[in-house]
């Protein structure tokens, strides 16, 4: 089992990585040549600019009960469909419950784009954020990777 960031994006690969080294969790991070990330705590893999090809490669080496992290719904759906789980950047655990009304949402809010309407602003992130996502990545860890 291993932990799978869509890292082009993601304010929380610091603290991703920081507790799963203390668990020894193998963590790998994927971005496109835009974005420049090494850390010698962790895999990164680099793709090409695309429309999904961070998307698409980080798929294609997700297990089942691995953890991917991602701002992505479409991402997330793909996850829950192969066994994985699945975390936003601000804790939100996707669940089979709930990825339906969040892709739902999207869509409704990408159609409203689409027709010029004014969608909710994305608010700046606070250390609140940081804890909140803490916690529900322990808790995702310490439900599904098994510690010897």
């Amino acid at each position: 089992m291993k932990v799978l960031v869509d890292a082009d994006a993601c304010p929380v690969k610091n603290i991703i990585i920081e507790l799963c080294s203390t668990k020894n969790i193998p963590v790998i991070l994927f971005v496109d040549t835009s974005h420049i990330i090494s850390s010698p705590q962790c895999q990164v893999i680099t793709v090409d600019k695309g429309r999904d090809s961070v998307d698409i490669a980080l798929m294609n080496k997700t297990l089942k009960n691995d953890i991917v992290v991602t701002q992505d719904y479409g991402v997330a759906a793909m996850a829950l469909g192969r066994g994985a789980h699945a975390i936003n950047e601000k804790g939100l655990i996707y669940t089979n419950e709930n990825i339906d009304m969040l892709l739902f949402q999207r869509h409704m809010g990408q159609k409203a784009r689409r027709a010029g309407k004014r969608v909710s602003v994305t608010k700046k992130r606070t250390l609140e954020d940081d804890i909140k996502f803490k916690n529900s990545f322990l808790k995702l860890i310490d439900k599904y990777f098994n510690f010897v």
